[in-house]
């Protein structure tokens, strides 16, 4: 039966299980979320699709999850793949924790307000602030991954699946891959791997709305 996953290509959340679910090689086909004209927020979204009002939702069959880290694991669990082995398997969980608290939520922050806020509504000292602590976090991954391959062990784990959630994209959000050396080399190596794809080709745009 093939997997579904309701997203959008501008959401690096959705990009995280539409990836994970892409290289692993699992039958699956995206649902469209129109995000800008405010599905999410509807009733029936929240009814019939996901109460929290948030894309991505996996739904395999009779069973729904939501949450792209809850969608990796179910990937590793149904492939094996992308988890870790061992003690390792801590640690890409660790990786996918920091990434949702320091840098994904954040990335993903300060590129809505930079790109899909009005000009004239864009805060500009939120946007700097945030900037900030993007540069906080980009530092740290980058340190890690010098004399690395991938952020865990020596294949790509949900680790890497999670942090390059927003860093494929192409509007600004104050991340430039010239600056992050290693990041860049990490990134490049991701690009490289069987079946993967940018998130503007494995889902459909929801900007601007209909």
């Amino acid at each position: 039966m093939t997997i579904k996953l309701h997203c959008f290509g501008e959401s690096g959340n959705s990009y995280k299980a539409a990836l994970a679910l892409q290289m692993s090689g699992l039958d699956w086909q995206p649902v469209h979320v129109d995000f800008f004209a405010g599905a999410t927020r509807s009733d029936e979204y929240r009814a019939q699709i996901n109460p929290m009002g948030e894309a991505p939702v996996l739904v395999d069959g009779d069973f729904r999850l939501t949450q792209s880290g809850a969608i990796q694991q179910y990937v590793t669990d149904k492939t094996g793949k992308f988890g870790g082995t061992g003690r390792r398997k801590y640690e890409v969980l660790r990786w996918v924790l920091w990434d949702n608290h320091k840098l994904s939520s954040q990335a993903g922050t300060t590129r809505f307000l930079m790109n899909f806020l009005p000009e004239d509504k864009r805060p500009q000292p939120v946007i700097e602030f945030m900037k900030g602590r993007l540069k906080a976090a980009y530092a740290v991954l980058n340190a890690h991954l010098d004399g690395r391959d991938w952020i865990v062990g020596n294949e790509v784990t949900n680790a890497d699946l999670s942090c390059c959630g927003y860093l494929y994209y192409p509007e600004p959000f104050g991340f430039d891959r010239a600056e992050w050396p290693h990041i860049d080399a990490w990134l490049t190596r991701l690009s490289e791997q069987p079946r993967w794809k940018h998130p503007y080709d494995l889902m459909q745009k929801a900007y601007p709305p209909e």
